[in-house]
């Protein structure tokens, strides 16, 4: 891609990931005020998940120079071996994923309940549809 063209179309990716971070914060959000609300905690552990830190990278080789490449940099994700990333749920399908593990099935069912929130918070306008990560 031309400069320009990379540019702009990692400029609409870094937005879509700010968004969606904004969405899962909405949705925590939520969930706190609900187990404020209530006398009994839930009977069943909720996930901490988030997406990961991002931003544009534009290298200048000094102050003189102008840019002439694009990067969009994300925070590292610490693995080991046994790590295994997987589509919870795809963009392509709003059904989630089925995997073996136990842990990765809540956490599954985690993220179809925060689309279903994210999509009654903001009017039935936008929720996440792509949650990918590591078991």
């Amino acid at each position: 891609y031309a400069l320009q063209d990379e540019s702009n179309i990692l400029y609409h990716e870094a937005n879509a990931l700010y968004w969606a971070k904004a969405l899962l914060q909405m949705t925590y959000q939520f969930i706190d005020h609900a187990v404020e609300d209530t006398k009994v905690p839930p009977p069943f552990e909720i996930p901490c998940l988030h997406f990961v830190d991002t931003g544009l990278l534009f290298p200048y080789l000094d102050p003189s120079s102008s840019v002439n490449v694009t990067y969009l940099v994300e925070e590292l994700i610490p693995t080991s071996s046994d790590d295994e990333f997987v589509k919870y749920i795809h963009n392509s399908d709003v059904a989630p994923c089925f995997l073996l593990d136990t842990k990765a099935e809540e956490i599954v069912d985690f993220l179809a309940f925060t689309q279903h929130i994210q999509y009654i918070m903001t009017g039935g306008q936008v929720y996440i549809s792509d949650y990918p990560g590591k078991l």
